[in-house]
């Protein structure tokens, strides 16, 4: 990746990038509470510790940041390979990406409903994300009635 950064740069680019309590999962949260829906956050006992766990209808948030989770990962891949780092940061991702996949699939056999969006998405479109997240909301309820 051909990002004009020294080595020291990115390292500390690199350092400052947080797991949890990013402005993208801070941003849905404060929506959410705002709106009166109640969450456990970095839920521990779930797989994948989801970003925002709605445990009252079984509905697991993750926000995921585009780099580490593999958006657009044909196009992400090519631009990897060129980088100083190839074999690191293919094995990282591509390790994320298949992880992600697993934790879906580990809580959707559990009952619980998925939702993945994207960092960029949320920033962009937070209403949109919230809507989806409250449709989910719904949808359980109505299943919880029958």
């Amino acid at each position: 990746m051909a990002d004009n950064l020294t080595a020291e740069q990115r390292r500390k680019n690199m350092r400052r990038i947080r797991s949890k309590d990013t402005q993208i999962e801070i941003l849905l949260r404060k929506e959410l509470w705002h709106r009166g829906i109640r969450y456990r956050k970095n839920y521990k006992t779930l797989p994948g510790k989801p970003d925002i766990a709605i445990t009252k209808y079984k509905i697991a948030v993750f926000c995921d940041s585009e780099f580490f989770h593999g958006k657009d990962w044909e196009d992400l891949l090519p631009r990897l390979e060129k980088s100083d780092n190839r074999e690191y940061w293919i094995n990282k991702i591509s390790g994320n990406m298949k992880r992600d996949d697993e934790v879906n699939k580990e809580l959707k056999a559990s009952g619980w409903t998925v939702l993945r969006f994207w960092g960029k998405e949320i920033n962009k479109n937070t209403e949109e994300c919230i809507r989806t997240i409250e449709e989910a909301i719904f949808e359980k309820k109505i299943n919880f009635d029958e």
